[in-house]
């Protein structure tokens, strides 16, 4: 996206002023509303007979996750090898959609990938985490380093994090300017970008109204994702908000005709809880949006519950939901 687009969306110039007369005058947030939709969506689901897909699209879309202090090359390692074949039982098992880790593992994972890396011609993207992840508390000069170097590492996304200190004082053109930042050090030398994943860290800003606004503003500034949490705040991602998001892509592909993709991070174990997100997804922005390339998990143990939820209902044994039947 041009900064072209958003200066024809907000209407104007993009400084601190206008940028804060857009997002202020965003409508505000049904909170009611917002969670009832999303209560009643969670009672919904797929047919009985769409079982296996659904758990088979839900290993597709996961961001298989370690950011940990602890982390080590040999569980970056072990990491890969699961994201590649992650049931070694069922070679028709889905491999999953990227893995993630901190920036100066980038290199492990993208050596264990090997030929499954993205970058090799693979289908499994490597993410990095950026800006200071997880609090995002350094200097711009700082955030673009850490952001540069995980590139030419071989990260094919960047998971970056907004400045929320920024963010709730009102300084809506200082975030727009440091993701716009962002997005140019994600550029390597041959014109090629890798992907940006803009953290709100929901569980933070305190609001739904919050939420749009921080949502609509990364979208402005050249987000290819928007992402709820870094995994580290309570709460994390919850459906309520990421139905909202969702509705923020929707309305500004129709705006825009620019596709932008949702990334729900933290809490999501249990693939009861991933089809939820499934049908949310298919109900409010489409079942374009079920790609990789548009939606994501950012989850480290859900894929375990989703493997044995598929190897159950292979045997005839399925402990999972008695689904809603949706035609």
């Amino acid at each position: 996206m041009t900064l072209d687009l958003a200066r024809t969306v907000v209407g104007s110039e993009l400084t601190e002023r206008n940028l804060r007369g857009f997002v202020l005058g965003l409508p505000g947030v049904d909170a009611v509303g917002l969670d009832q939709r999303a209560a009643a969506l969670a009672t919904r689901s797929i047919k009985t007979s769409s079982k296996k897909q659904a758990l088979d699209t839900i290993v597709s879309l996961i961001d298989l996750t370690t950011l940990e202090g602890a982390d080590t090359p040999g569980k970056v390692r072990s990491l890969a090898a699961k994201a590649v074949l992650p049931d070694p039982s069922d070679p028709t098992c889905p491999q999953v959609a990227a893995v993630c880790v901190y920036g100066d593992l980038v290199p492990v994972a993208v050596e264990a990938l090997g030929a499954h890396h993205a970058g090799s011609g693979g289908s499994i993207s490597v993410a990095a985490v950026a800006t200071a992840f997880p609090s995002g508390r350094a200097s711009l000069r700082v955030k673009l380093a850490d952001t540069a170097d995980a590139v030419a590492a071989g990260a094919d996304d960047i998971d970056m994090v907004i400045d929320r200190g920024a963010f709730l004082a009102g300084r809506y053109g200082e975030v727009f300017d440091e993701i716009v930042a962002v997005k140019e050090a994600c550029r390597r030398p041959d014109g090629t970008s890798a992907h940006l994943k803009v953290i709100l860290e929901t569980g933070e800003l305190a609001t739904y109204d919050n939420v749009r606004r921080a949502s609509w503003l990364a979208n402005l500034a050249g987000a290819d994702f928007i992402k709820t949490s870094t995994g580290k705040v309570s709460p994390a991602a919850t459906l309520p908000v990421t139905l909202l998001m969702l509705e923020v892509v929707r309305d500004w592909h129709r705006l825009t005709g620019e596709l932008v993709g949702v990334k729900p991070a933290g809490g999501i174990r249990s693939s009861k809880d991933a089809v939820r997100y499934l049908v949310t997804v298919a109900e409010t922005a489409g079942e374009r949006w079920l790609d990789p390339r548009l939606f994501r998990f950012g989850a480290s143990s859900l894929l375990n519950d989703v493997l044995l939820q598929r190897q159950k209902l292979a045997t005839g044994h399925y402990s999972g939901p008695d689904y809603v039947t949706i035609d």
